[in-house]
């Protein structure tokens, strides 16, 4: 194993002490191939081109002396040292660390970034990249090959944000592109890039923050979750209470990452809530009215999400895939479309056992695991401790059944 495994972010800027100390007594120099030609990496040193660290890691596990990694910005956030330090390699770091280029990217656009989310975009992590976009008003995308600005920019089809491109952070060909998002496939991109991705039309919170991110507490969102009808205006219509409301989102069980289709949004209740825990939501009505009332929910509680004007199934056909989808509308036939769009959960409803036998049927032949309640909830005026509202519905739930290999 070696003696010392050092770690050295390199913004662009000249190395400091502490780094040109640890790669002067270098023996083996690991890094991509800007920094192995950088003038300090001493001339009889091993060097490992980095392509993947794992097999980076092992090398330097089985090097006798020092060994420096070099990595852009600061290896310590989404960087080389979690890997290192995984149990596997049993490596001990130090590290010197670097300005990360999320840092540098908002510095070169001039913005605060404690309110913004970072994700980072690979392949198989893109589609989730994408969601957190749709969903938030300020993300850094740390992208990667076929994972960049392009592919962002073309799977939020539908959805206007800006970009803005650094490519190539810290070195003599950075370059720094503002574009709308419309116009980003159609360019050729540089590595290694990374996208700041802005717009939606929701404002920060004024003043200073207290937690980097999305703030749980801004002055937009109401404390509490299945909220009642005078919080959306014109009220809630069939098959929007707030009991029912309630069990569906805790069977979508929604988050940071997912897509949500919202069915039928109706007063856009069940789609607000569902975007205010994170996730990205698609709404889709054929009423116009029921579209411009769930836009009106989401100006309310300051929330991203789209809302598609469009009769399921046939609408469907062009919309991403989803994570957890609810039908508050259309039965058995969009409960099946849904179903061959191999979501993990879908929920719907239905107000007579024979429609919720349907819909449980068609959830069955998709290839789900049916859990069906009959929910009955009575509002009480307390004033006389009389009813004053009864509403009753068959809640059905399906939870996707892994197909055998």
């Amino acid at each position: 194993m070696a003696d010392r495994v050092t770690v050295i972010g390199w913004d662009g800027s000249p190395l400091t002490p502490a780094a040109r100390s640890a790669l002067s007594a270098a023996t083996l120099v690991a890094g991509a191939a800007h920094h192995l030609a950088l003038p300090e990496v001493p001339p009889r040193a091993e060097r490992i081109r980095l392509g993947s660290v794992d097999l980076a890691a092992r090398r330097i596990a089985g090097h006798r002396g020092s060994a420096v990694v070099l990595a852009d910005g600061d290896p310590g956030f989404f960087g080389v040292v979690r890997t290192l330090r995984a149990p596997e390699h049993g490596l001990e770091v130090e590290v010197v660390p670097a300005v990360s280029a999320v840092a540098a990217a908002f510095a070169r656009a001039g913005m605060p970034w404690d309110d913004a989310q970072v994700v980072v975009a690979h392949r198989r992590t893109l589609r989730r990249a994408v969601n957190v976009c749709r969903a938030h008003t300020k993300v850094a995308v740390l992208t990667s090959p076929g994972a960049g600005p392009a592919e962002l920019a073309l799977l939020l089809e539908g959805v206007h944000r800006t970009f803005v491109i650094c490519e190539e952070l810290g070195s003599e060909r950075e370059q720094v592109t503002v574009l709308t998002s419309d116009k980003v496939a159609d360019h050729a991109w540089r590595d290694p890039n990374l996208v700041i991705v802005i717009g939606g039309g929701q404002s920060a919170a004024p003043g200073a923050g207290w937690i980097a991110g999305r703030d749980p507490a801004h002055p937009q969102q109401v404390r509490g979750w299945a909220l009642p009808a005078y919080e959306y205006g014109d009220g809630l219509g069939p098959g929007e209470s707030a009991g029912l409301r309630g069990a569906q989102l805790a069977r979508l069980g929604p988050r940071t990452g997912d897509l949500v289709w919202d069915i039928g949004c109706g007063s856009g209740a069940l789609a607000a809530e569902a975007a205010r825990f994170g996730a990205a939501v698609i709404a889709v009505d054929a009423d116009p009215d029921a579209c411009a009332r769930t836009e009106a929910a989401a100006r309310r509680f300051g929330v991203q999400l789209q809302v598609v004007a469009g009769r399921a199934p046939h609408v469907l056909e062009s919309l991403p895939e989803p994570d957890v989808v609810r039908v508050g509308g259309g039965g058995a036939e969009v409960v099946s479309a849904c179903a061959d769009r191999r979501p993990e959960r879908i929920v719907a409803h239905a107000a007579t056992r024979d429609g919720a036998e349907a819909i449980g049927a068609a959830l069955e032949a998709g290839g789900y695991d049916v859990e069906c309640a009959l929910l009955q909830s009575v509002e009480l005026d307390t004033s006389a401790w009389s009813e004053r509202e009864r509403s009753v519905a068959f809640l059905l739930s399906g939870r996707r059944r892994e197909r055998s290999p």
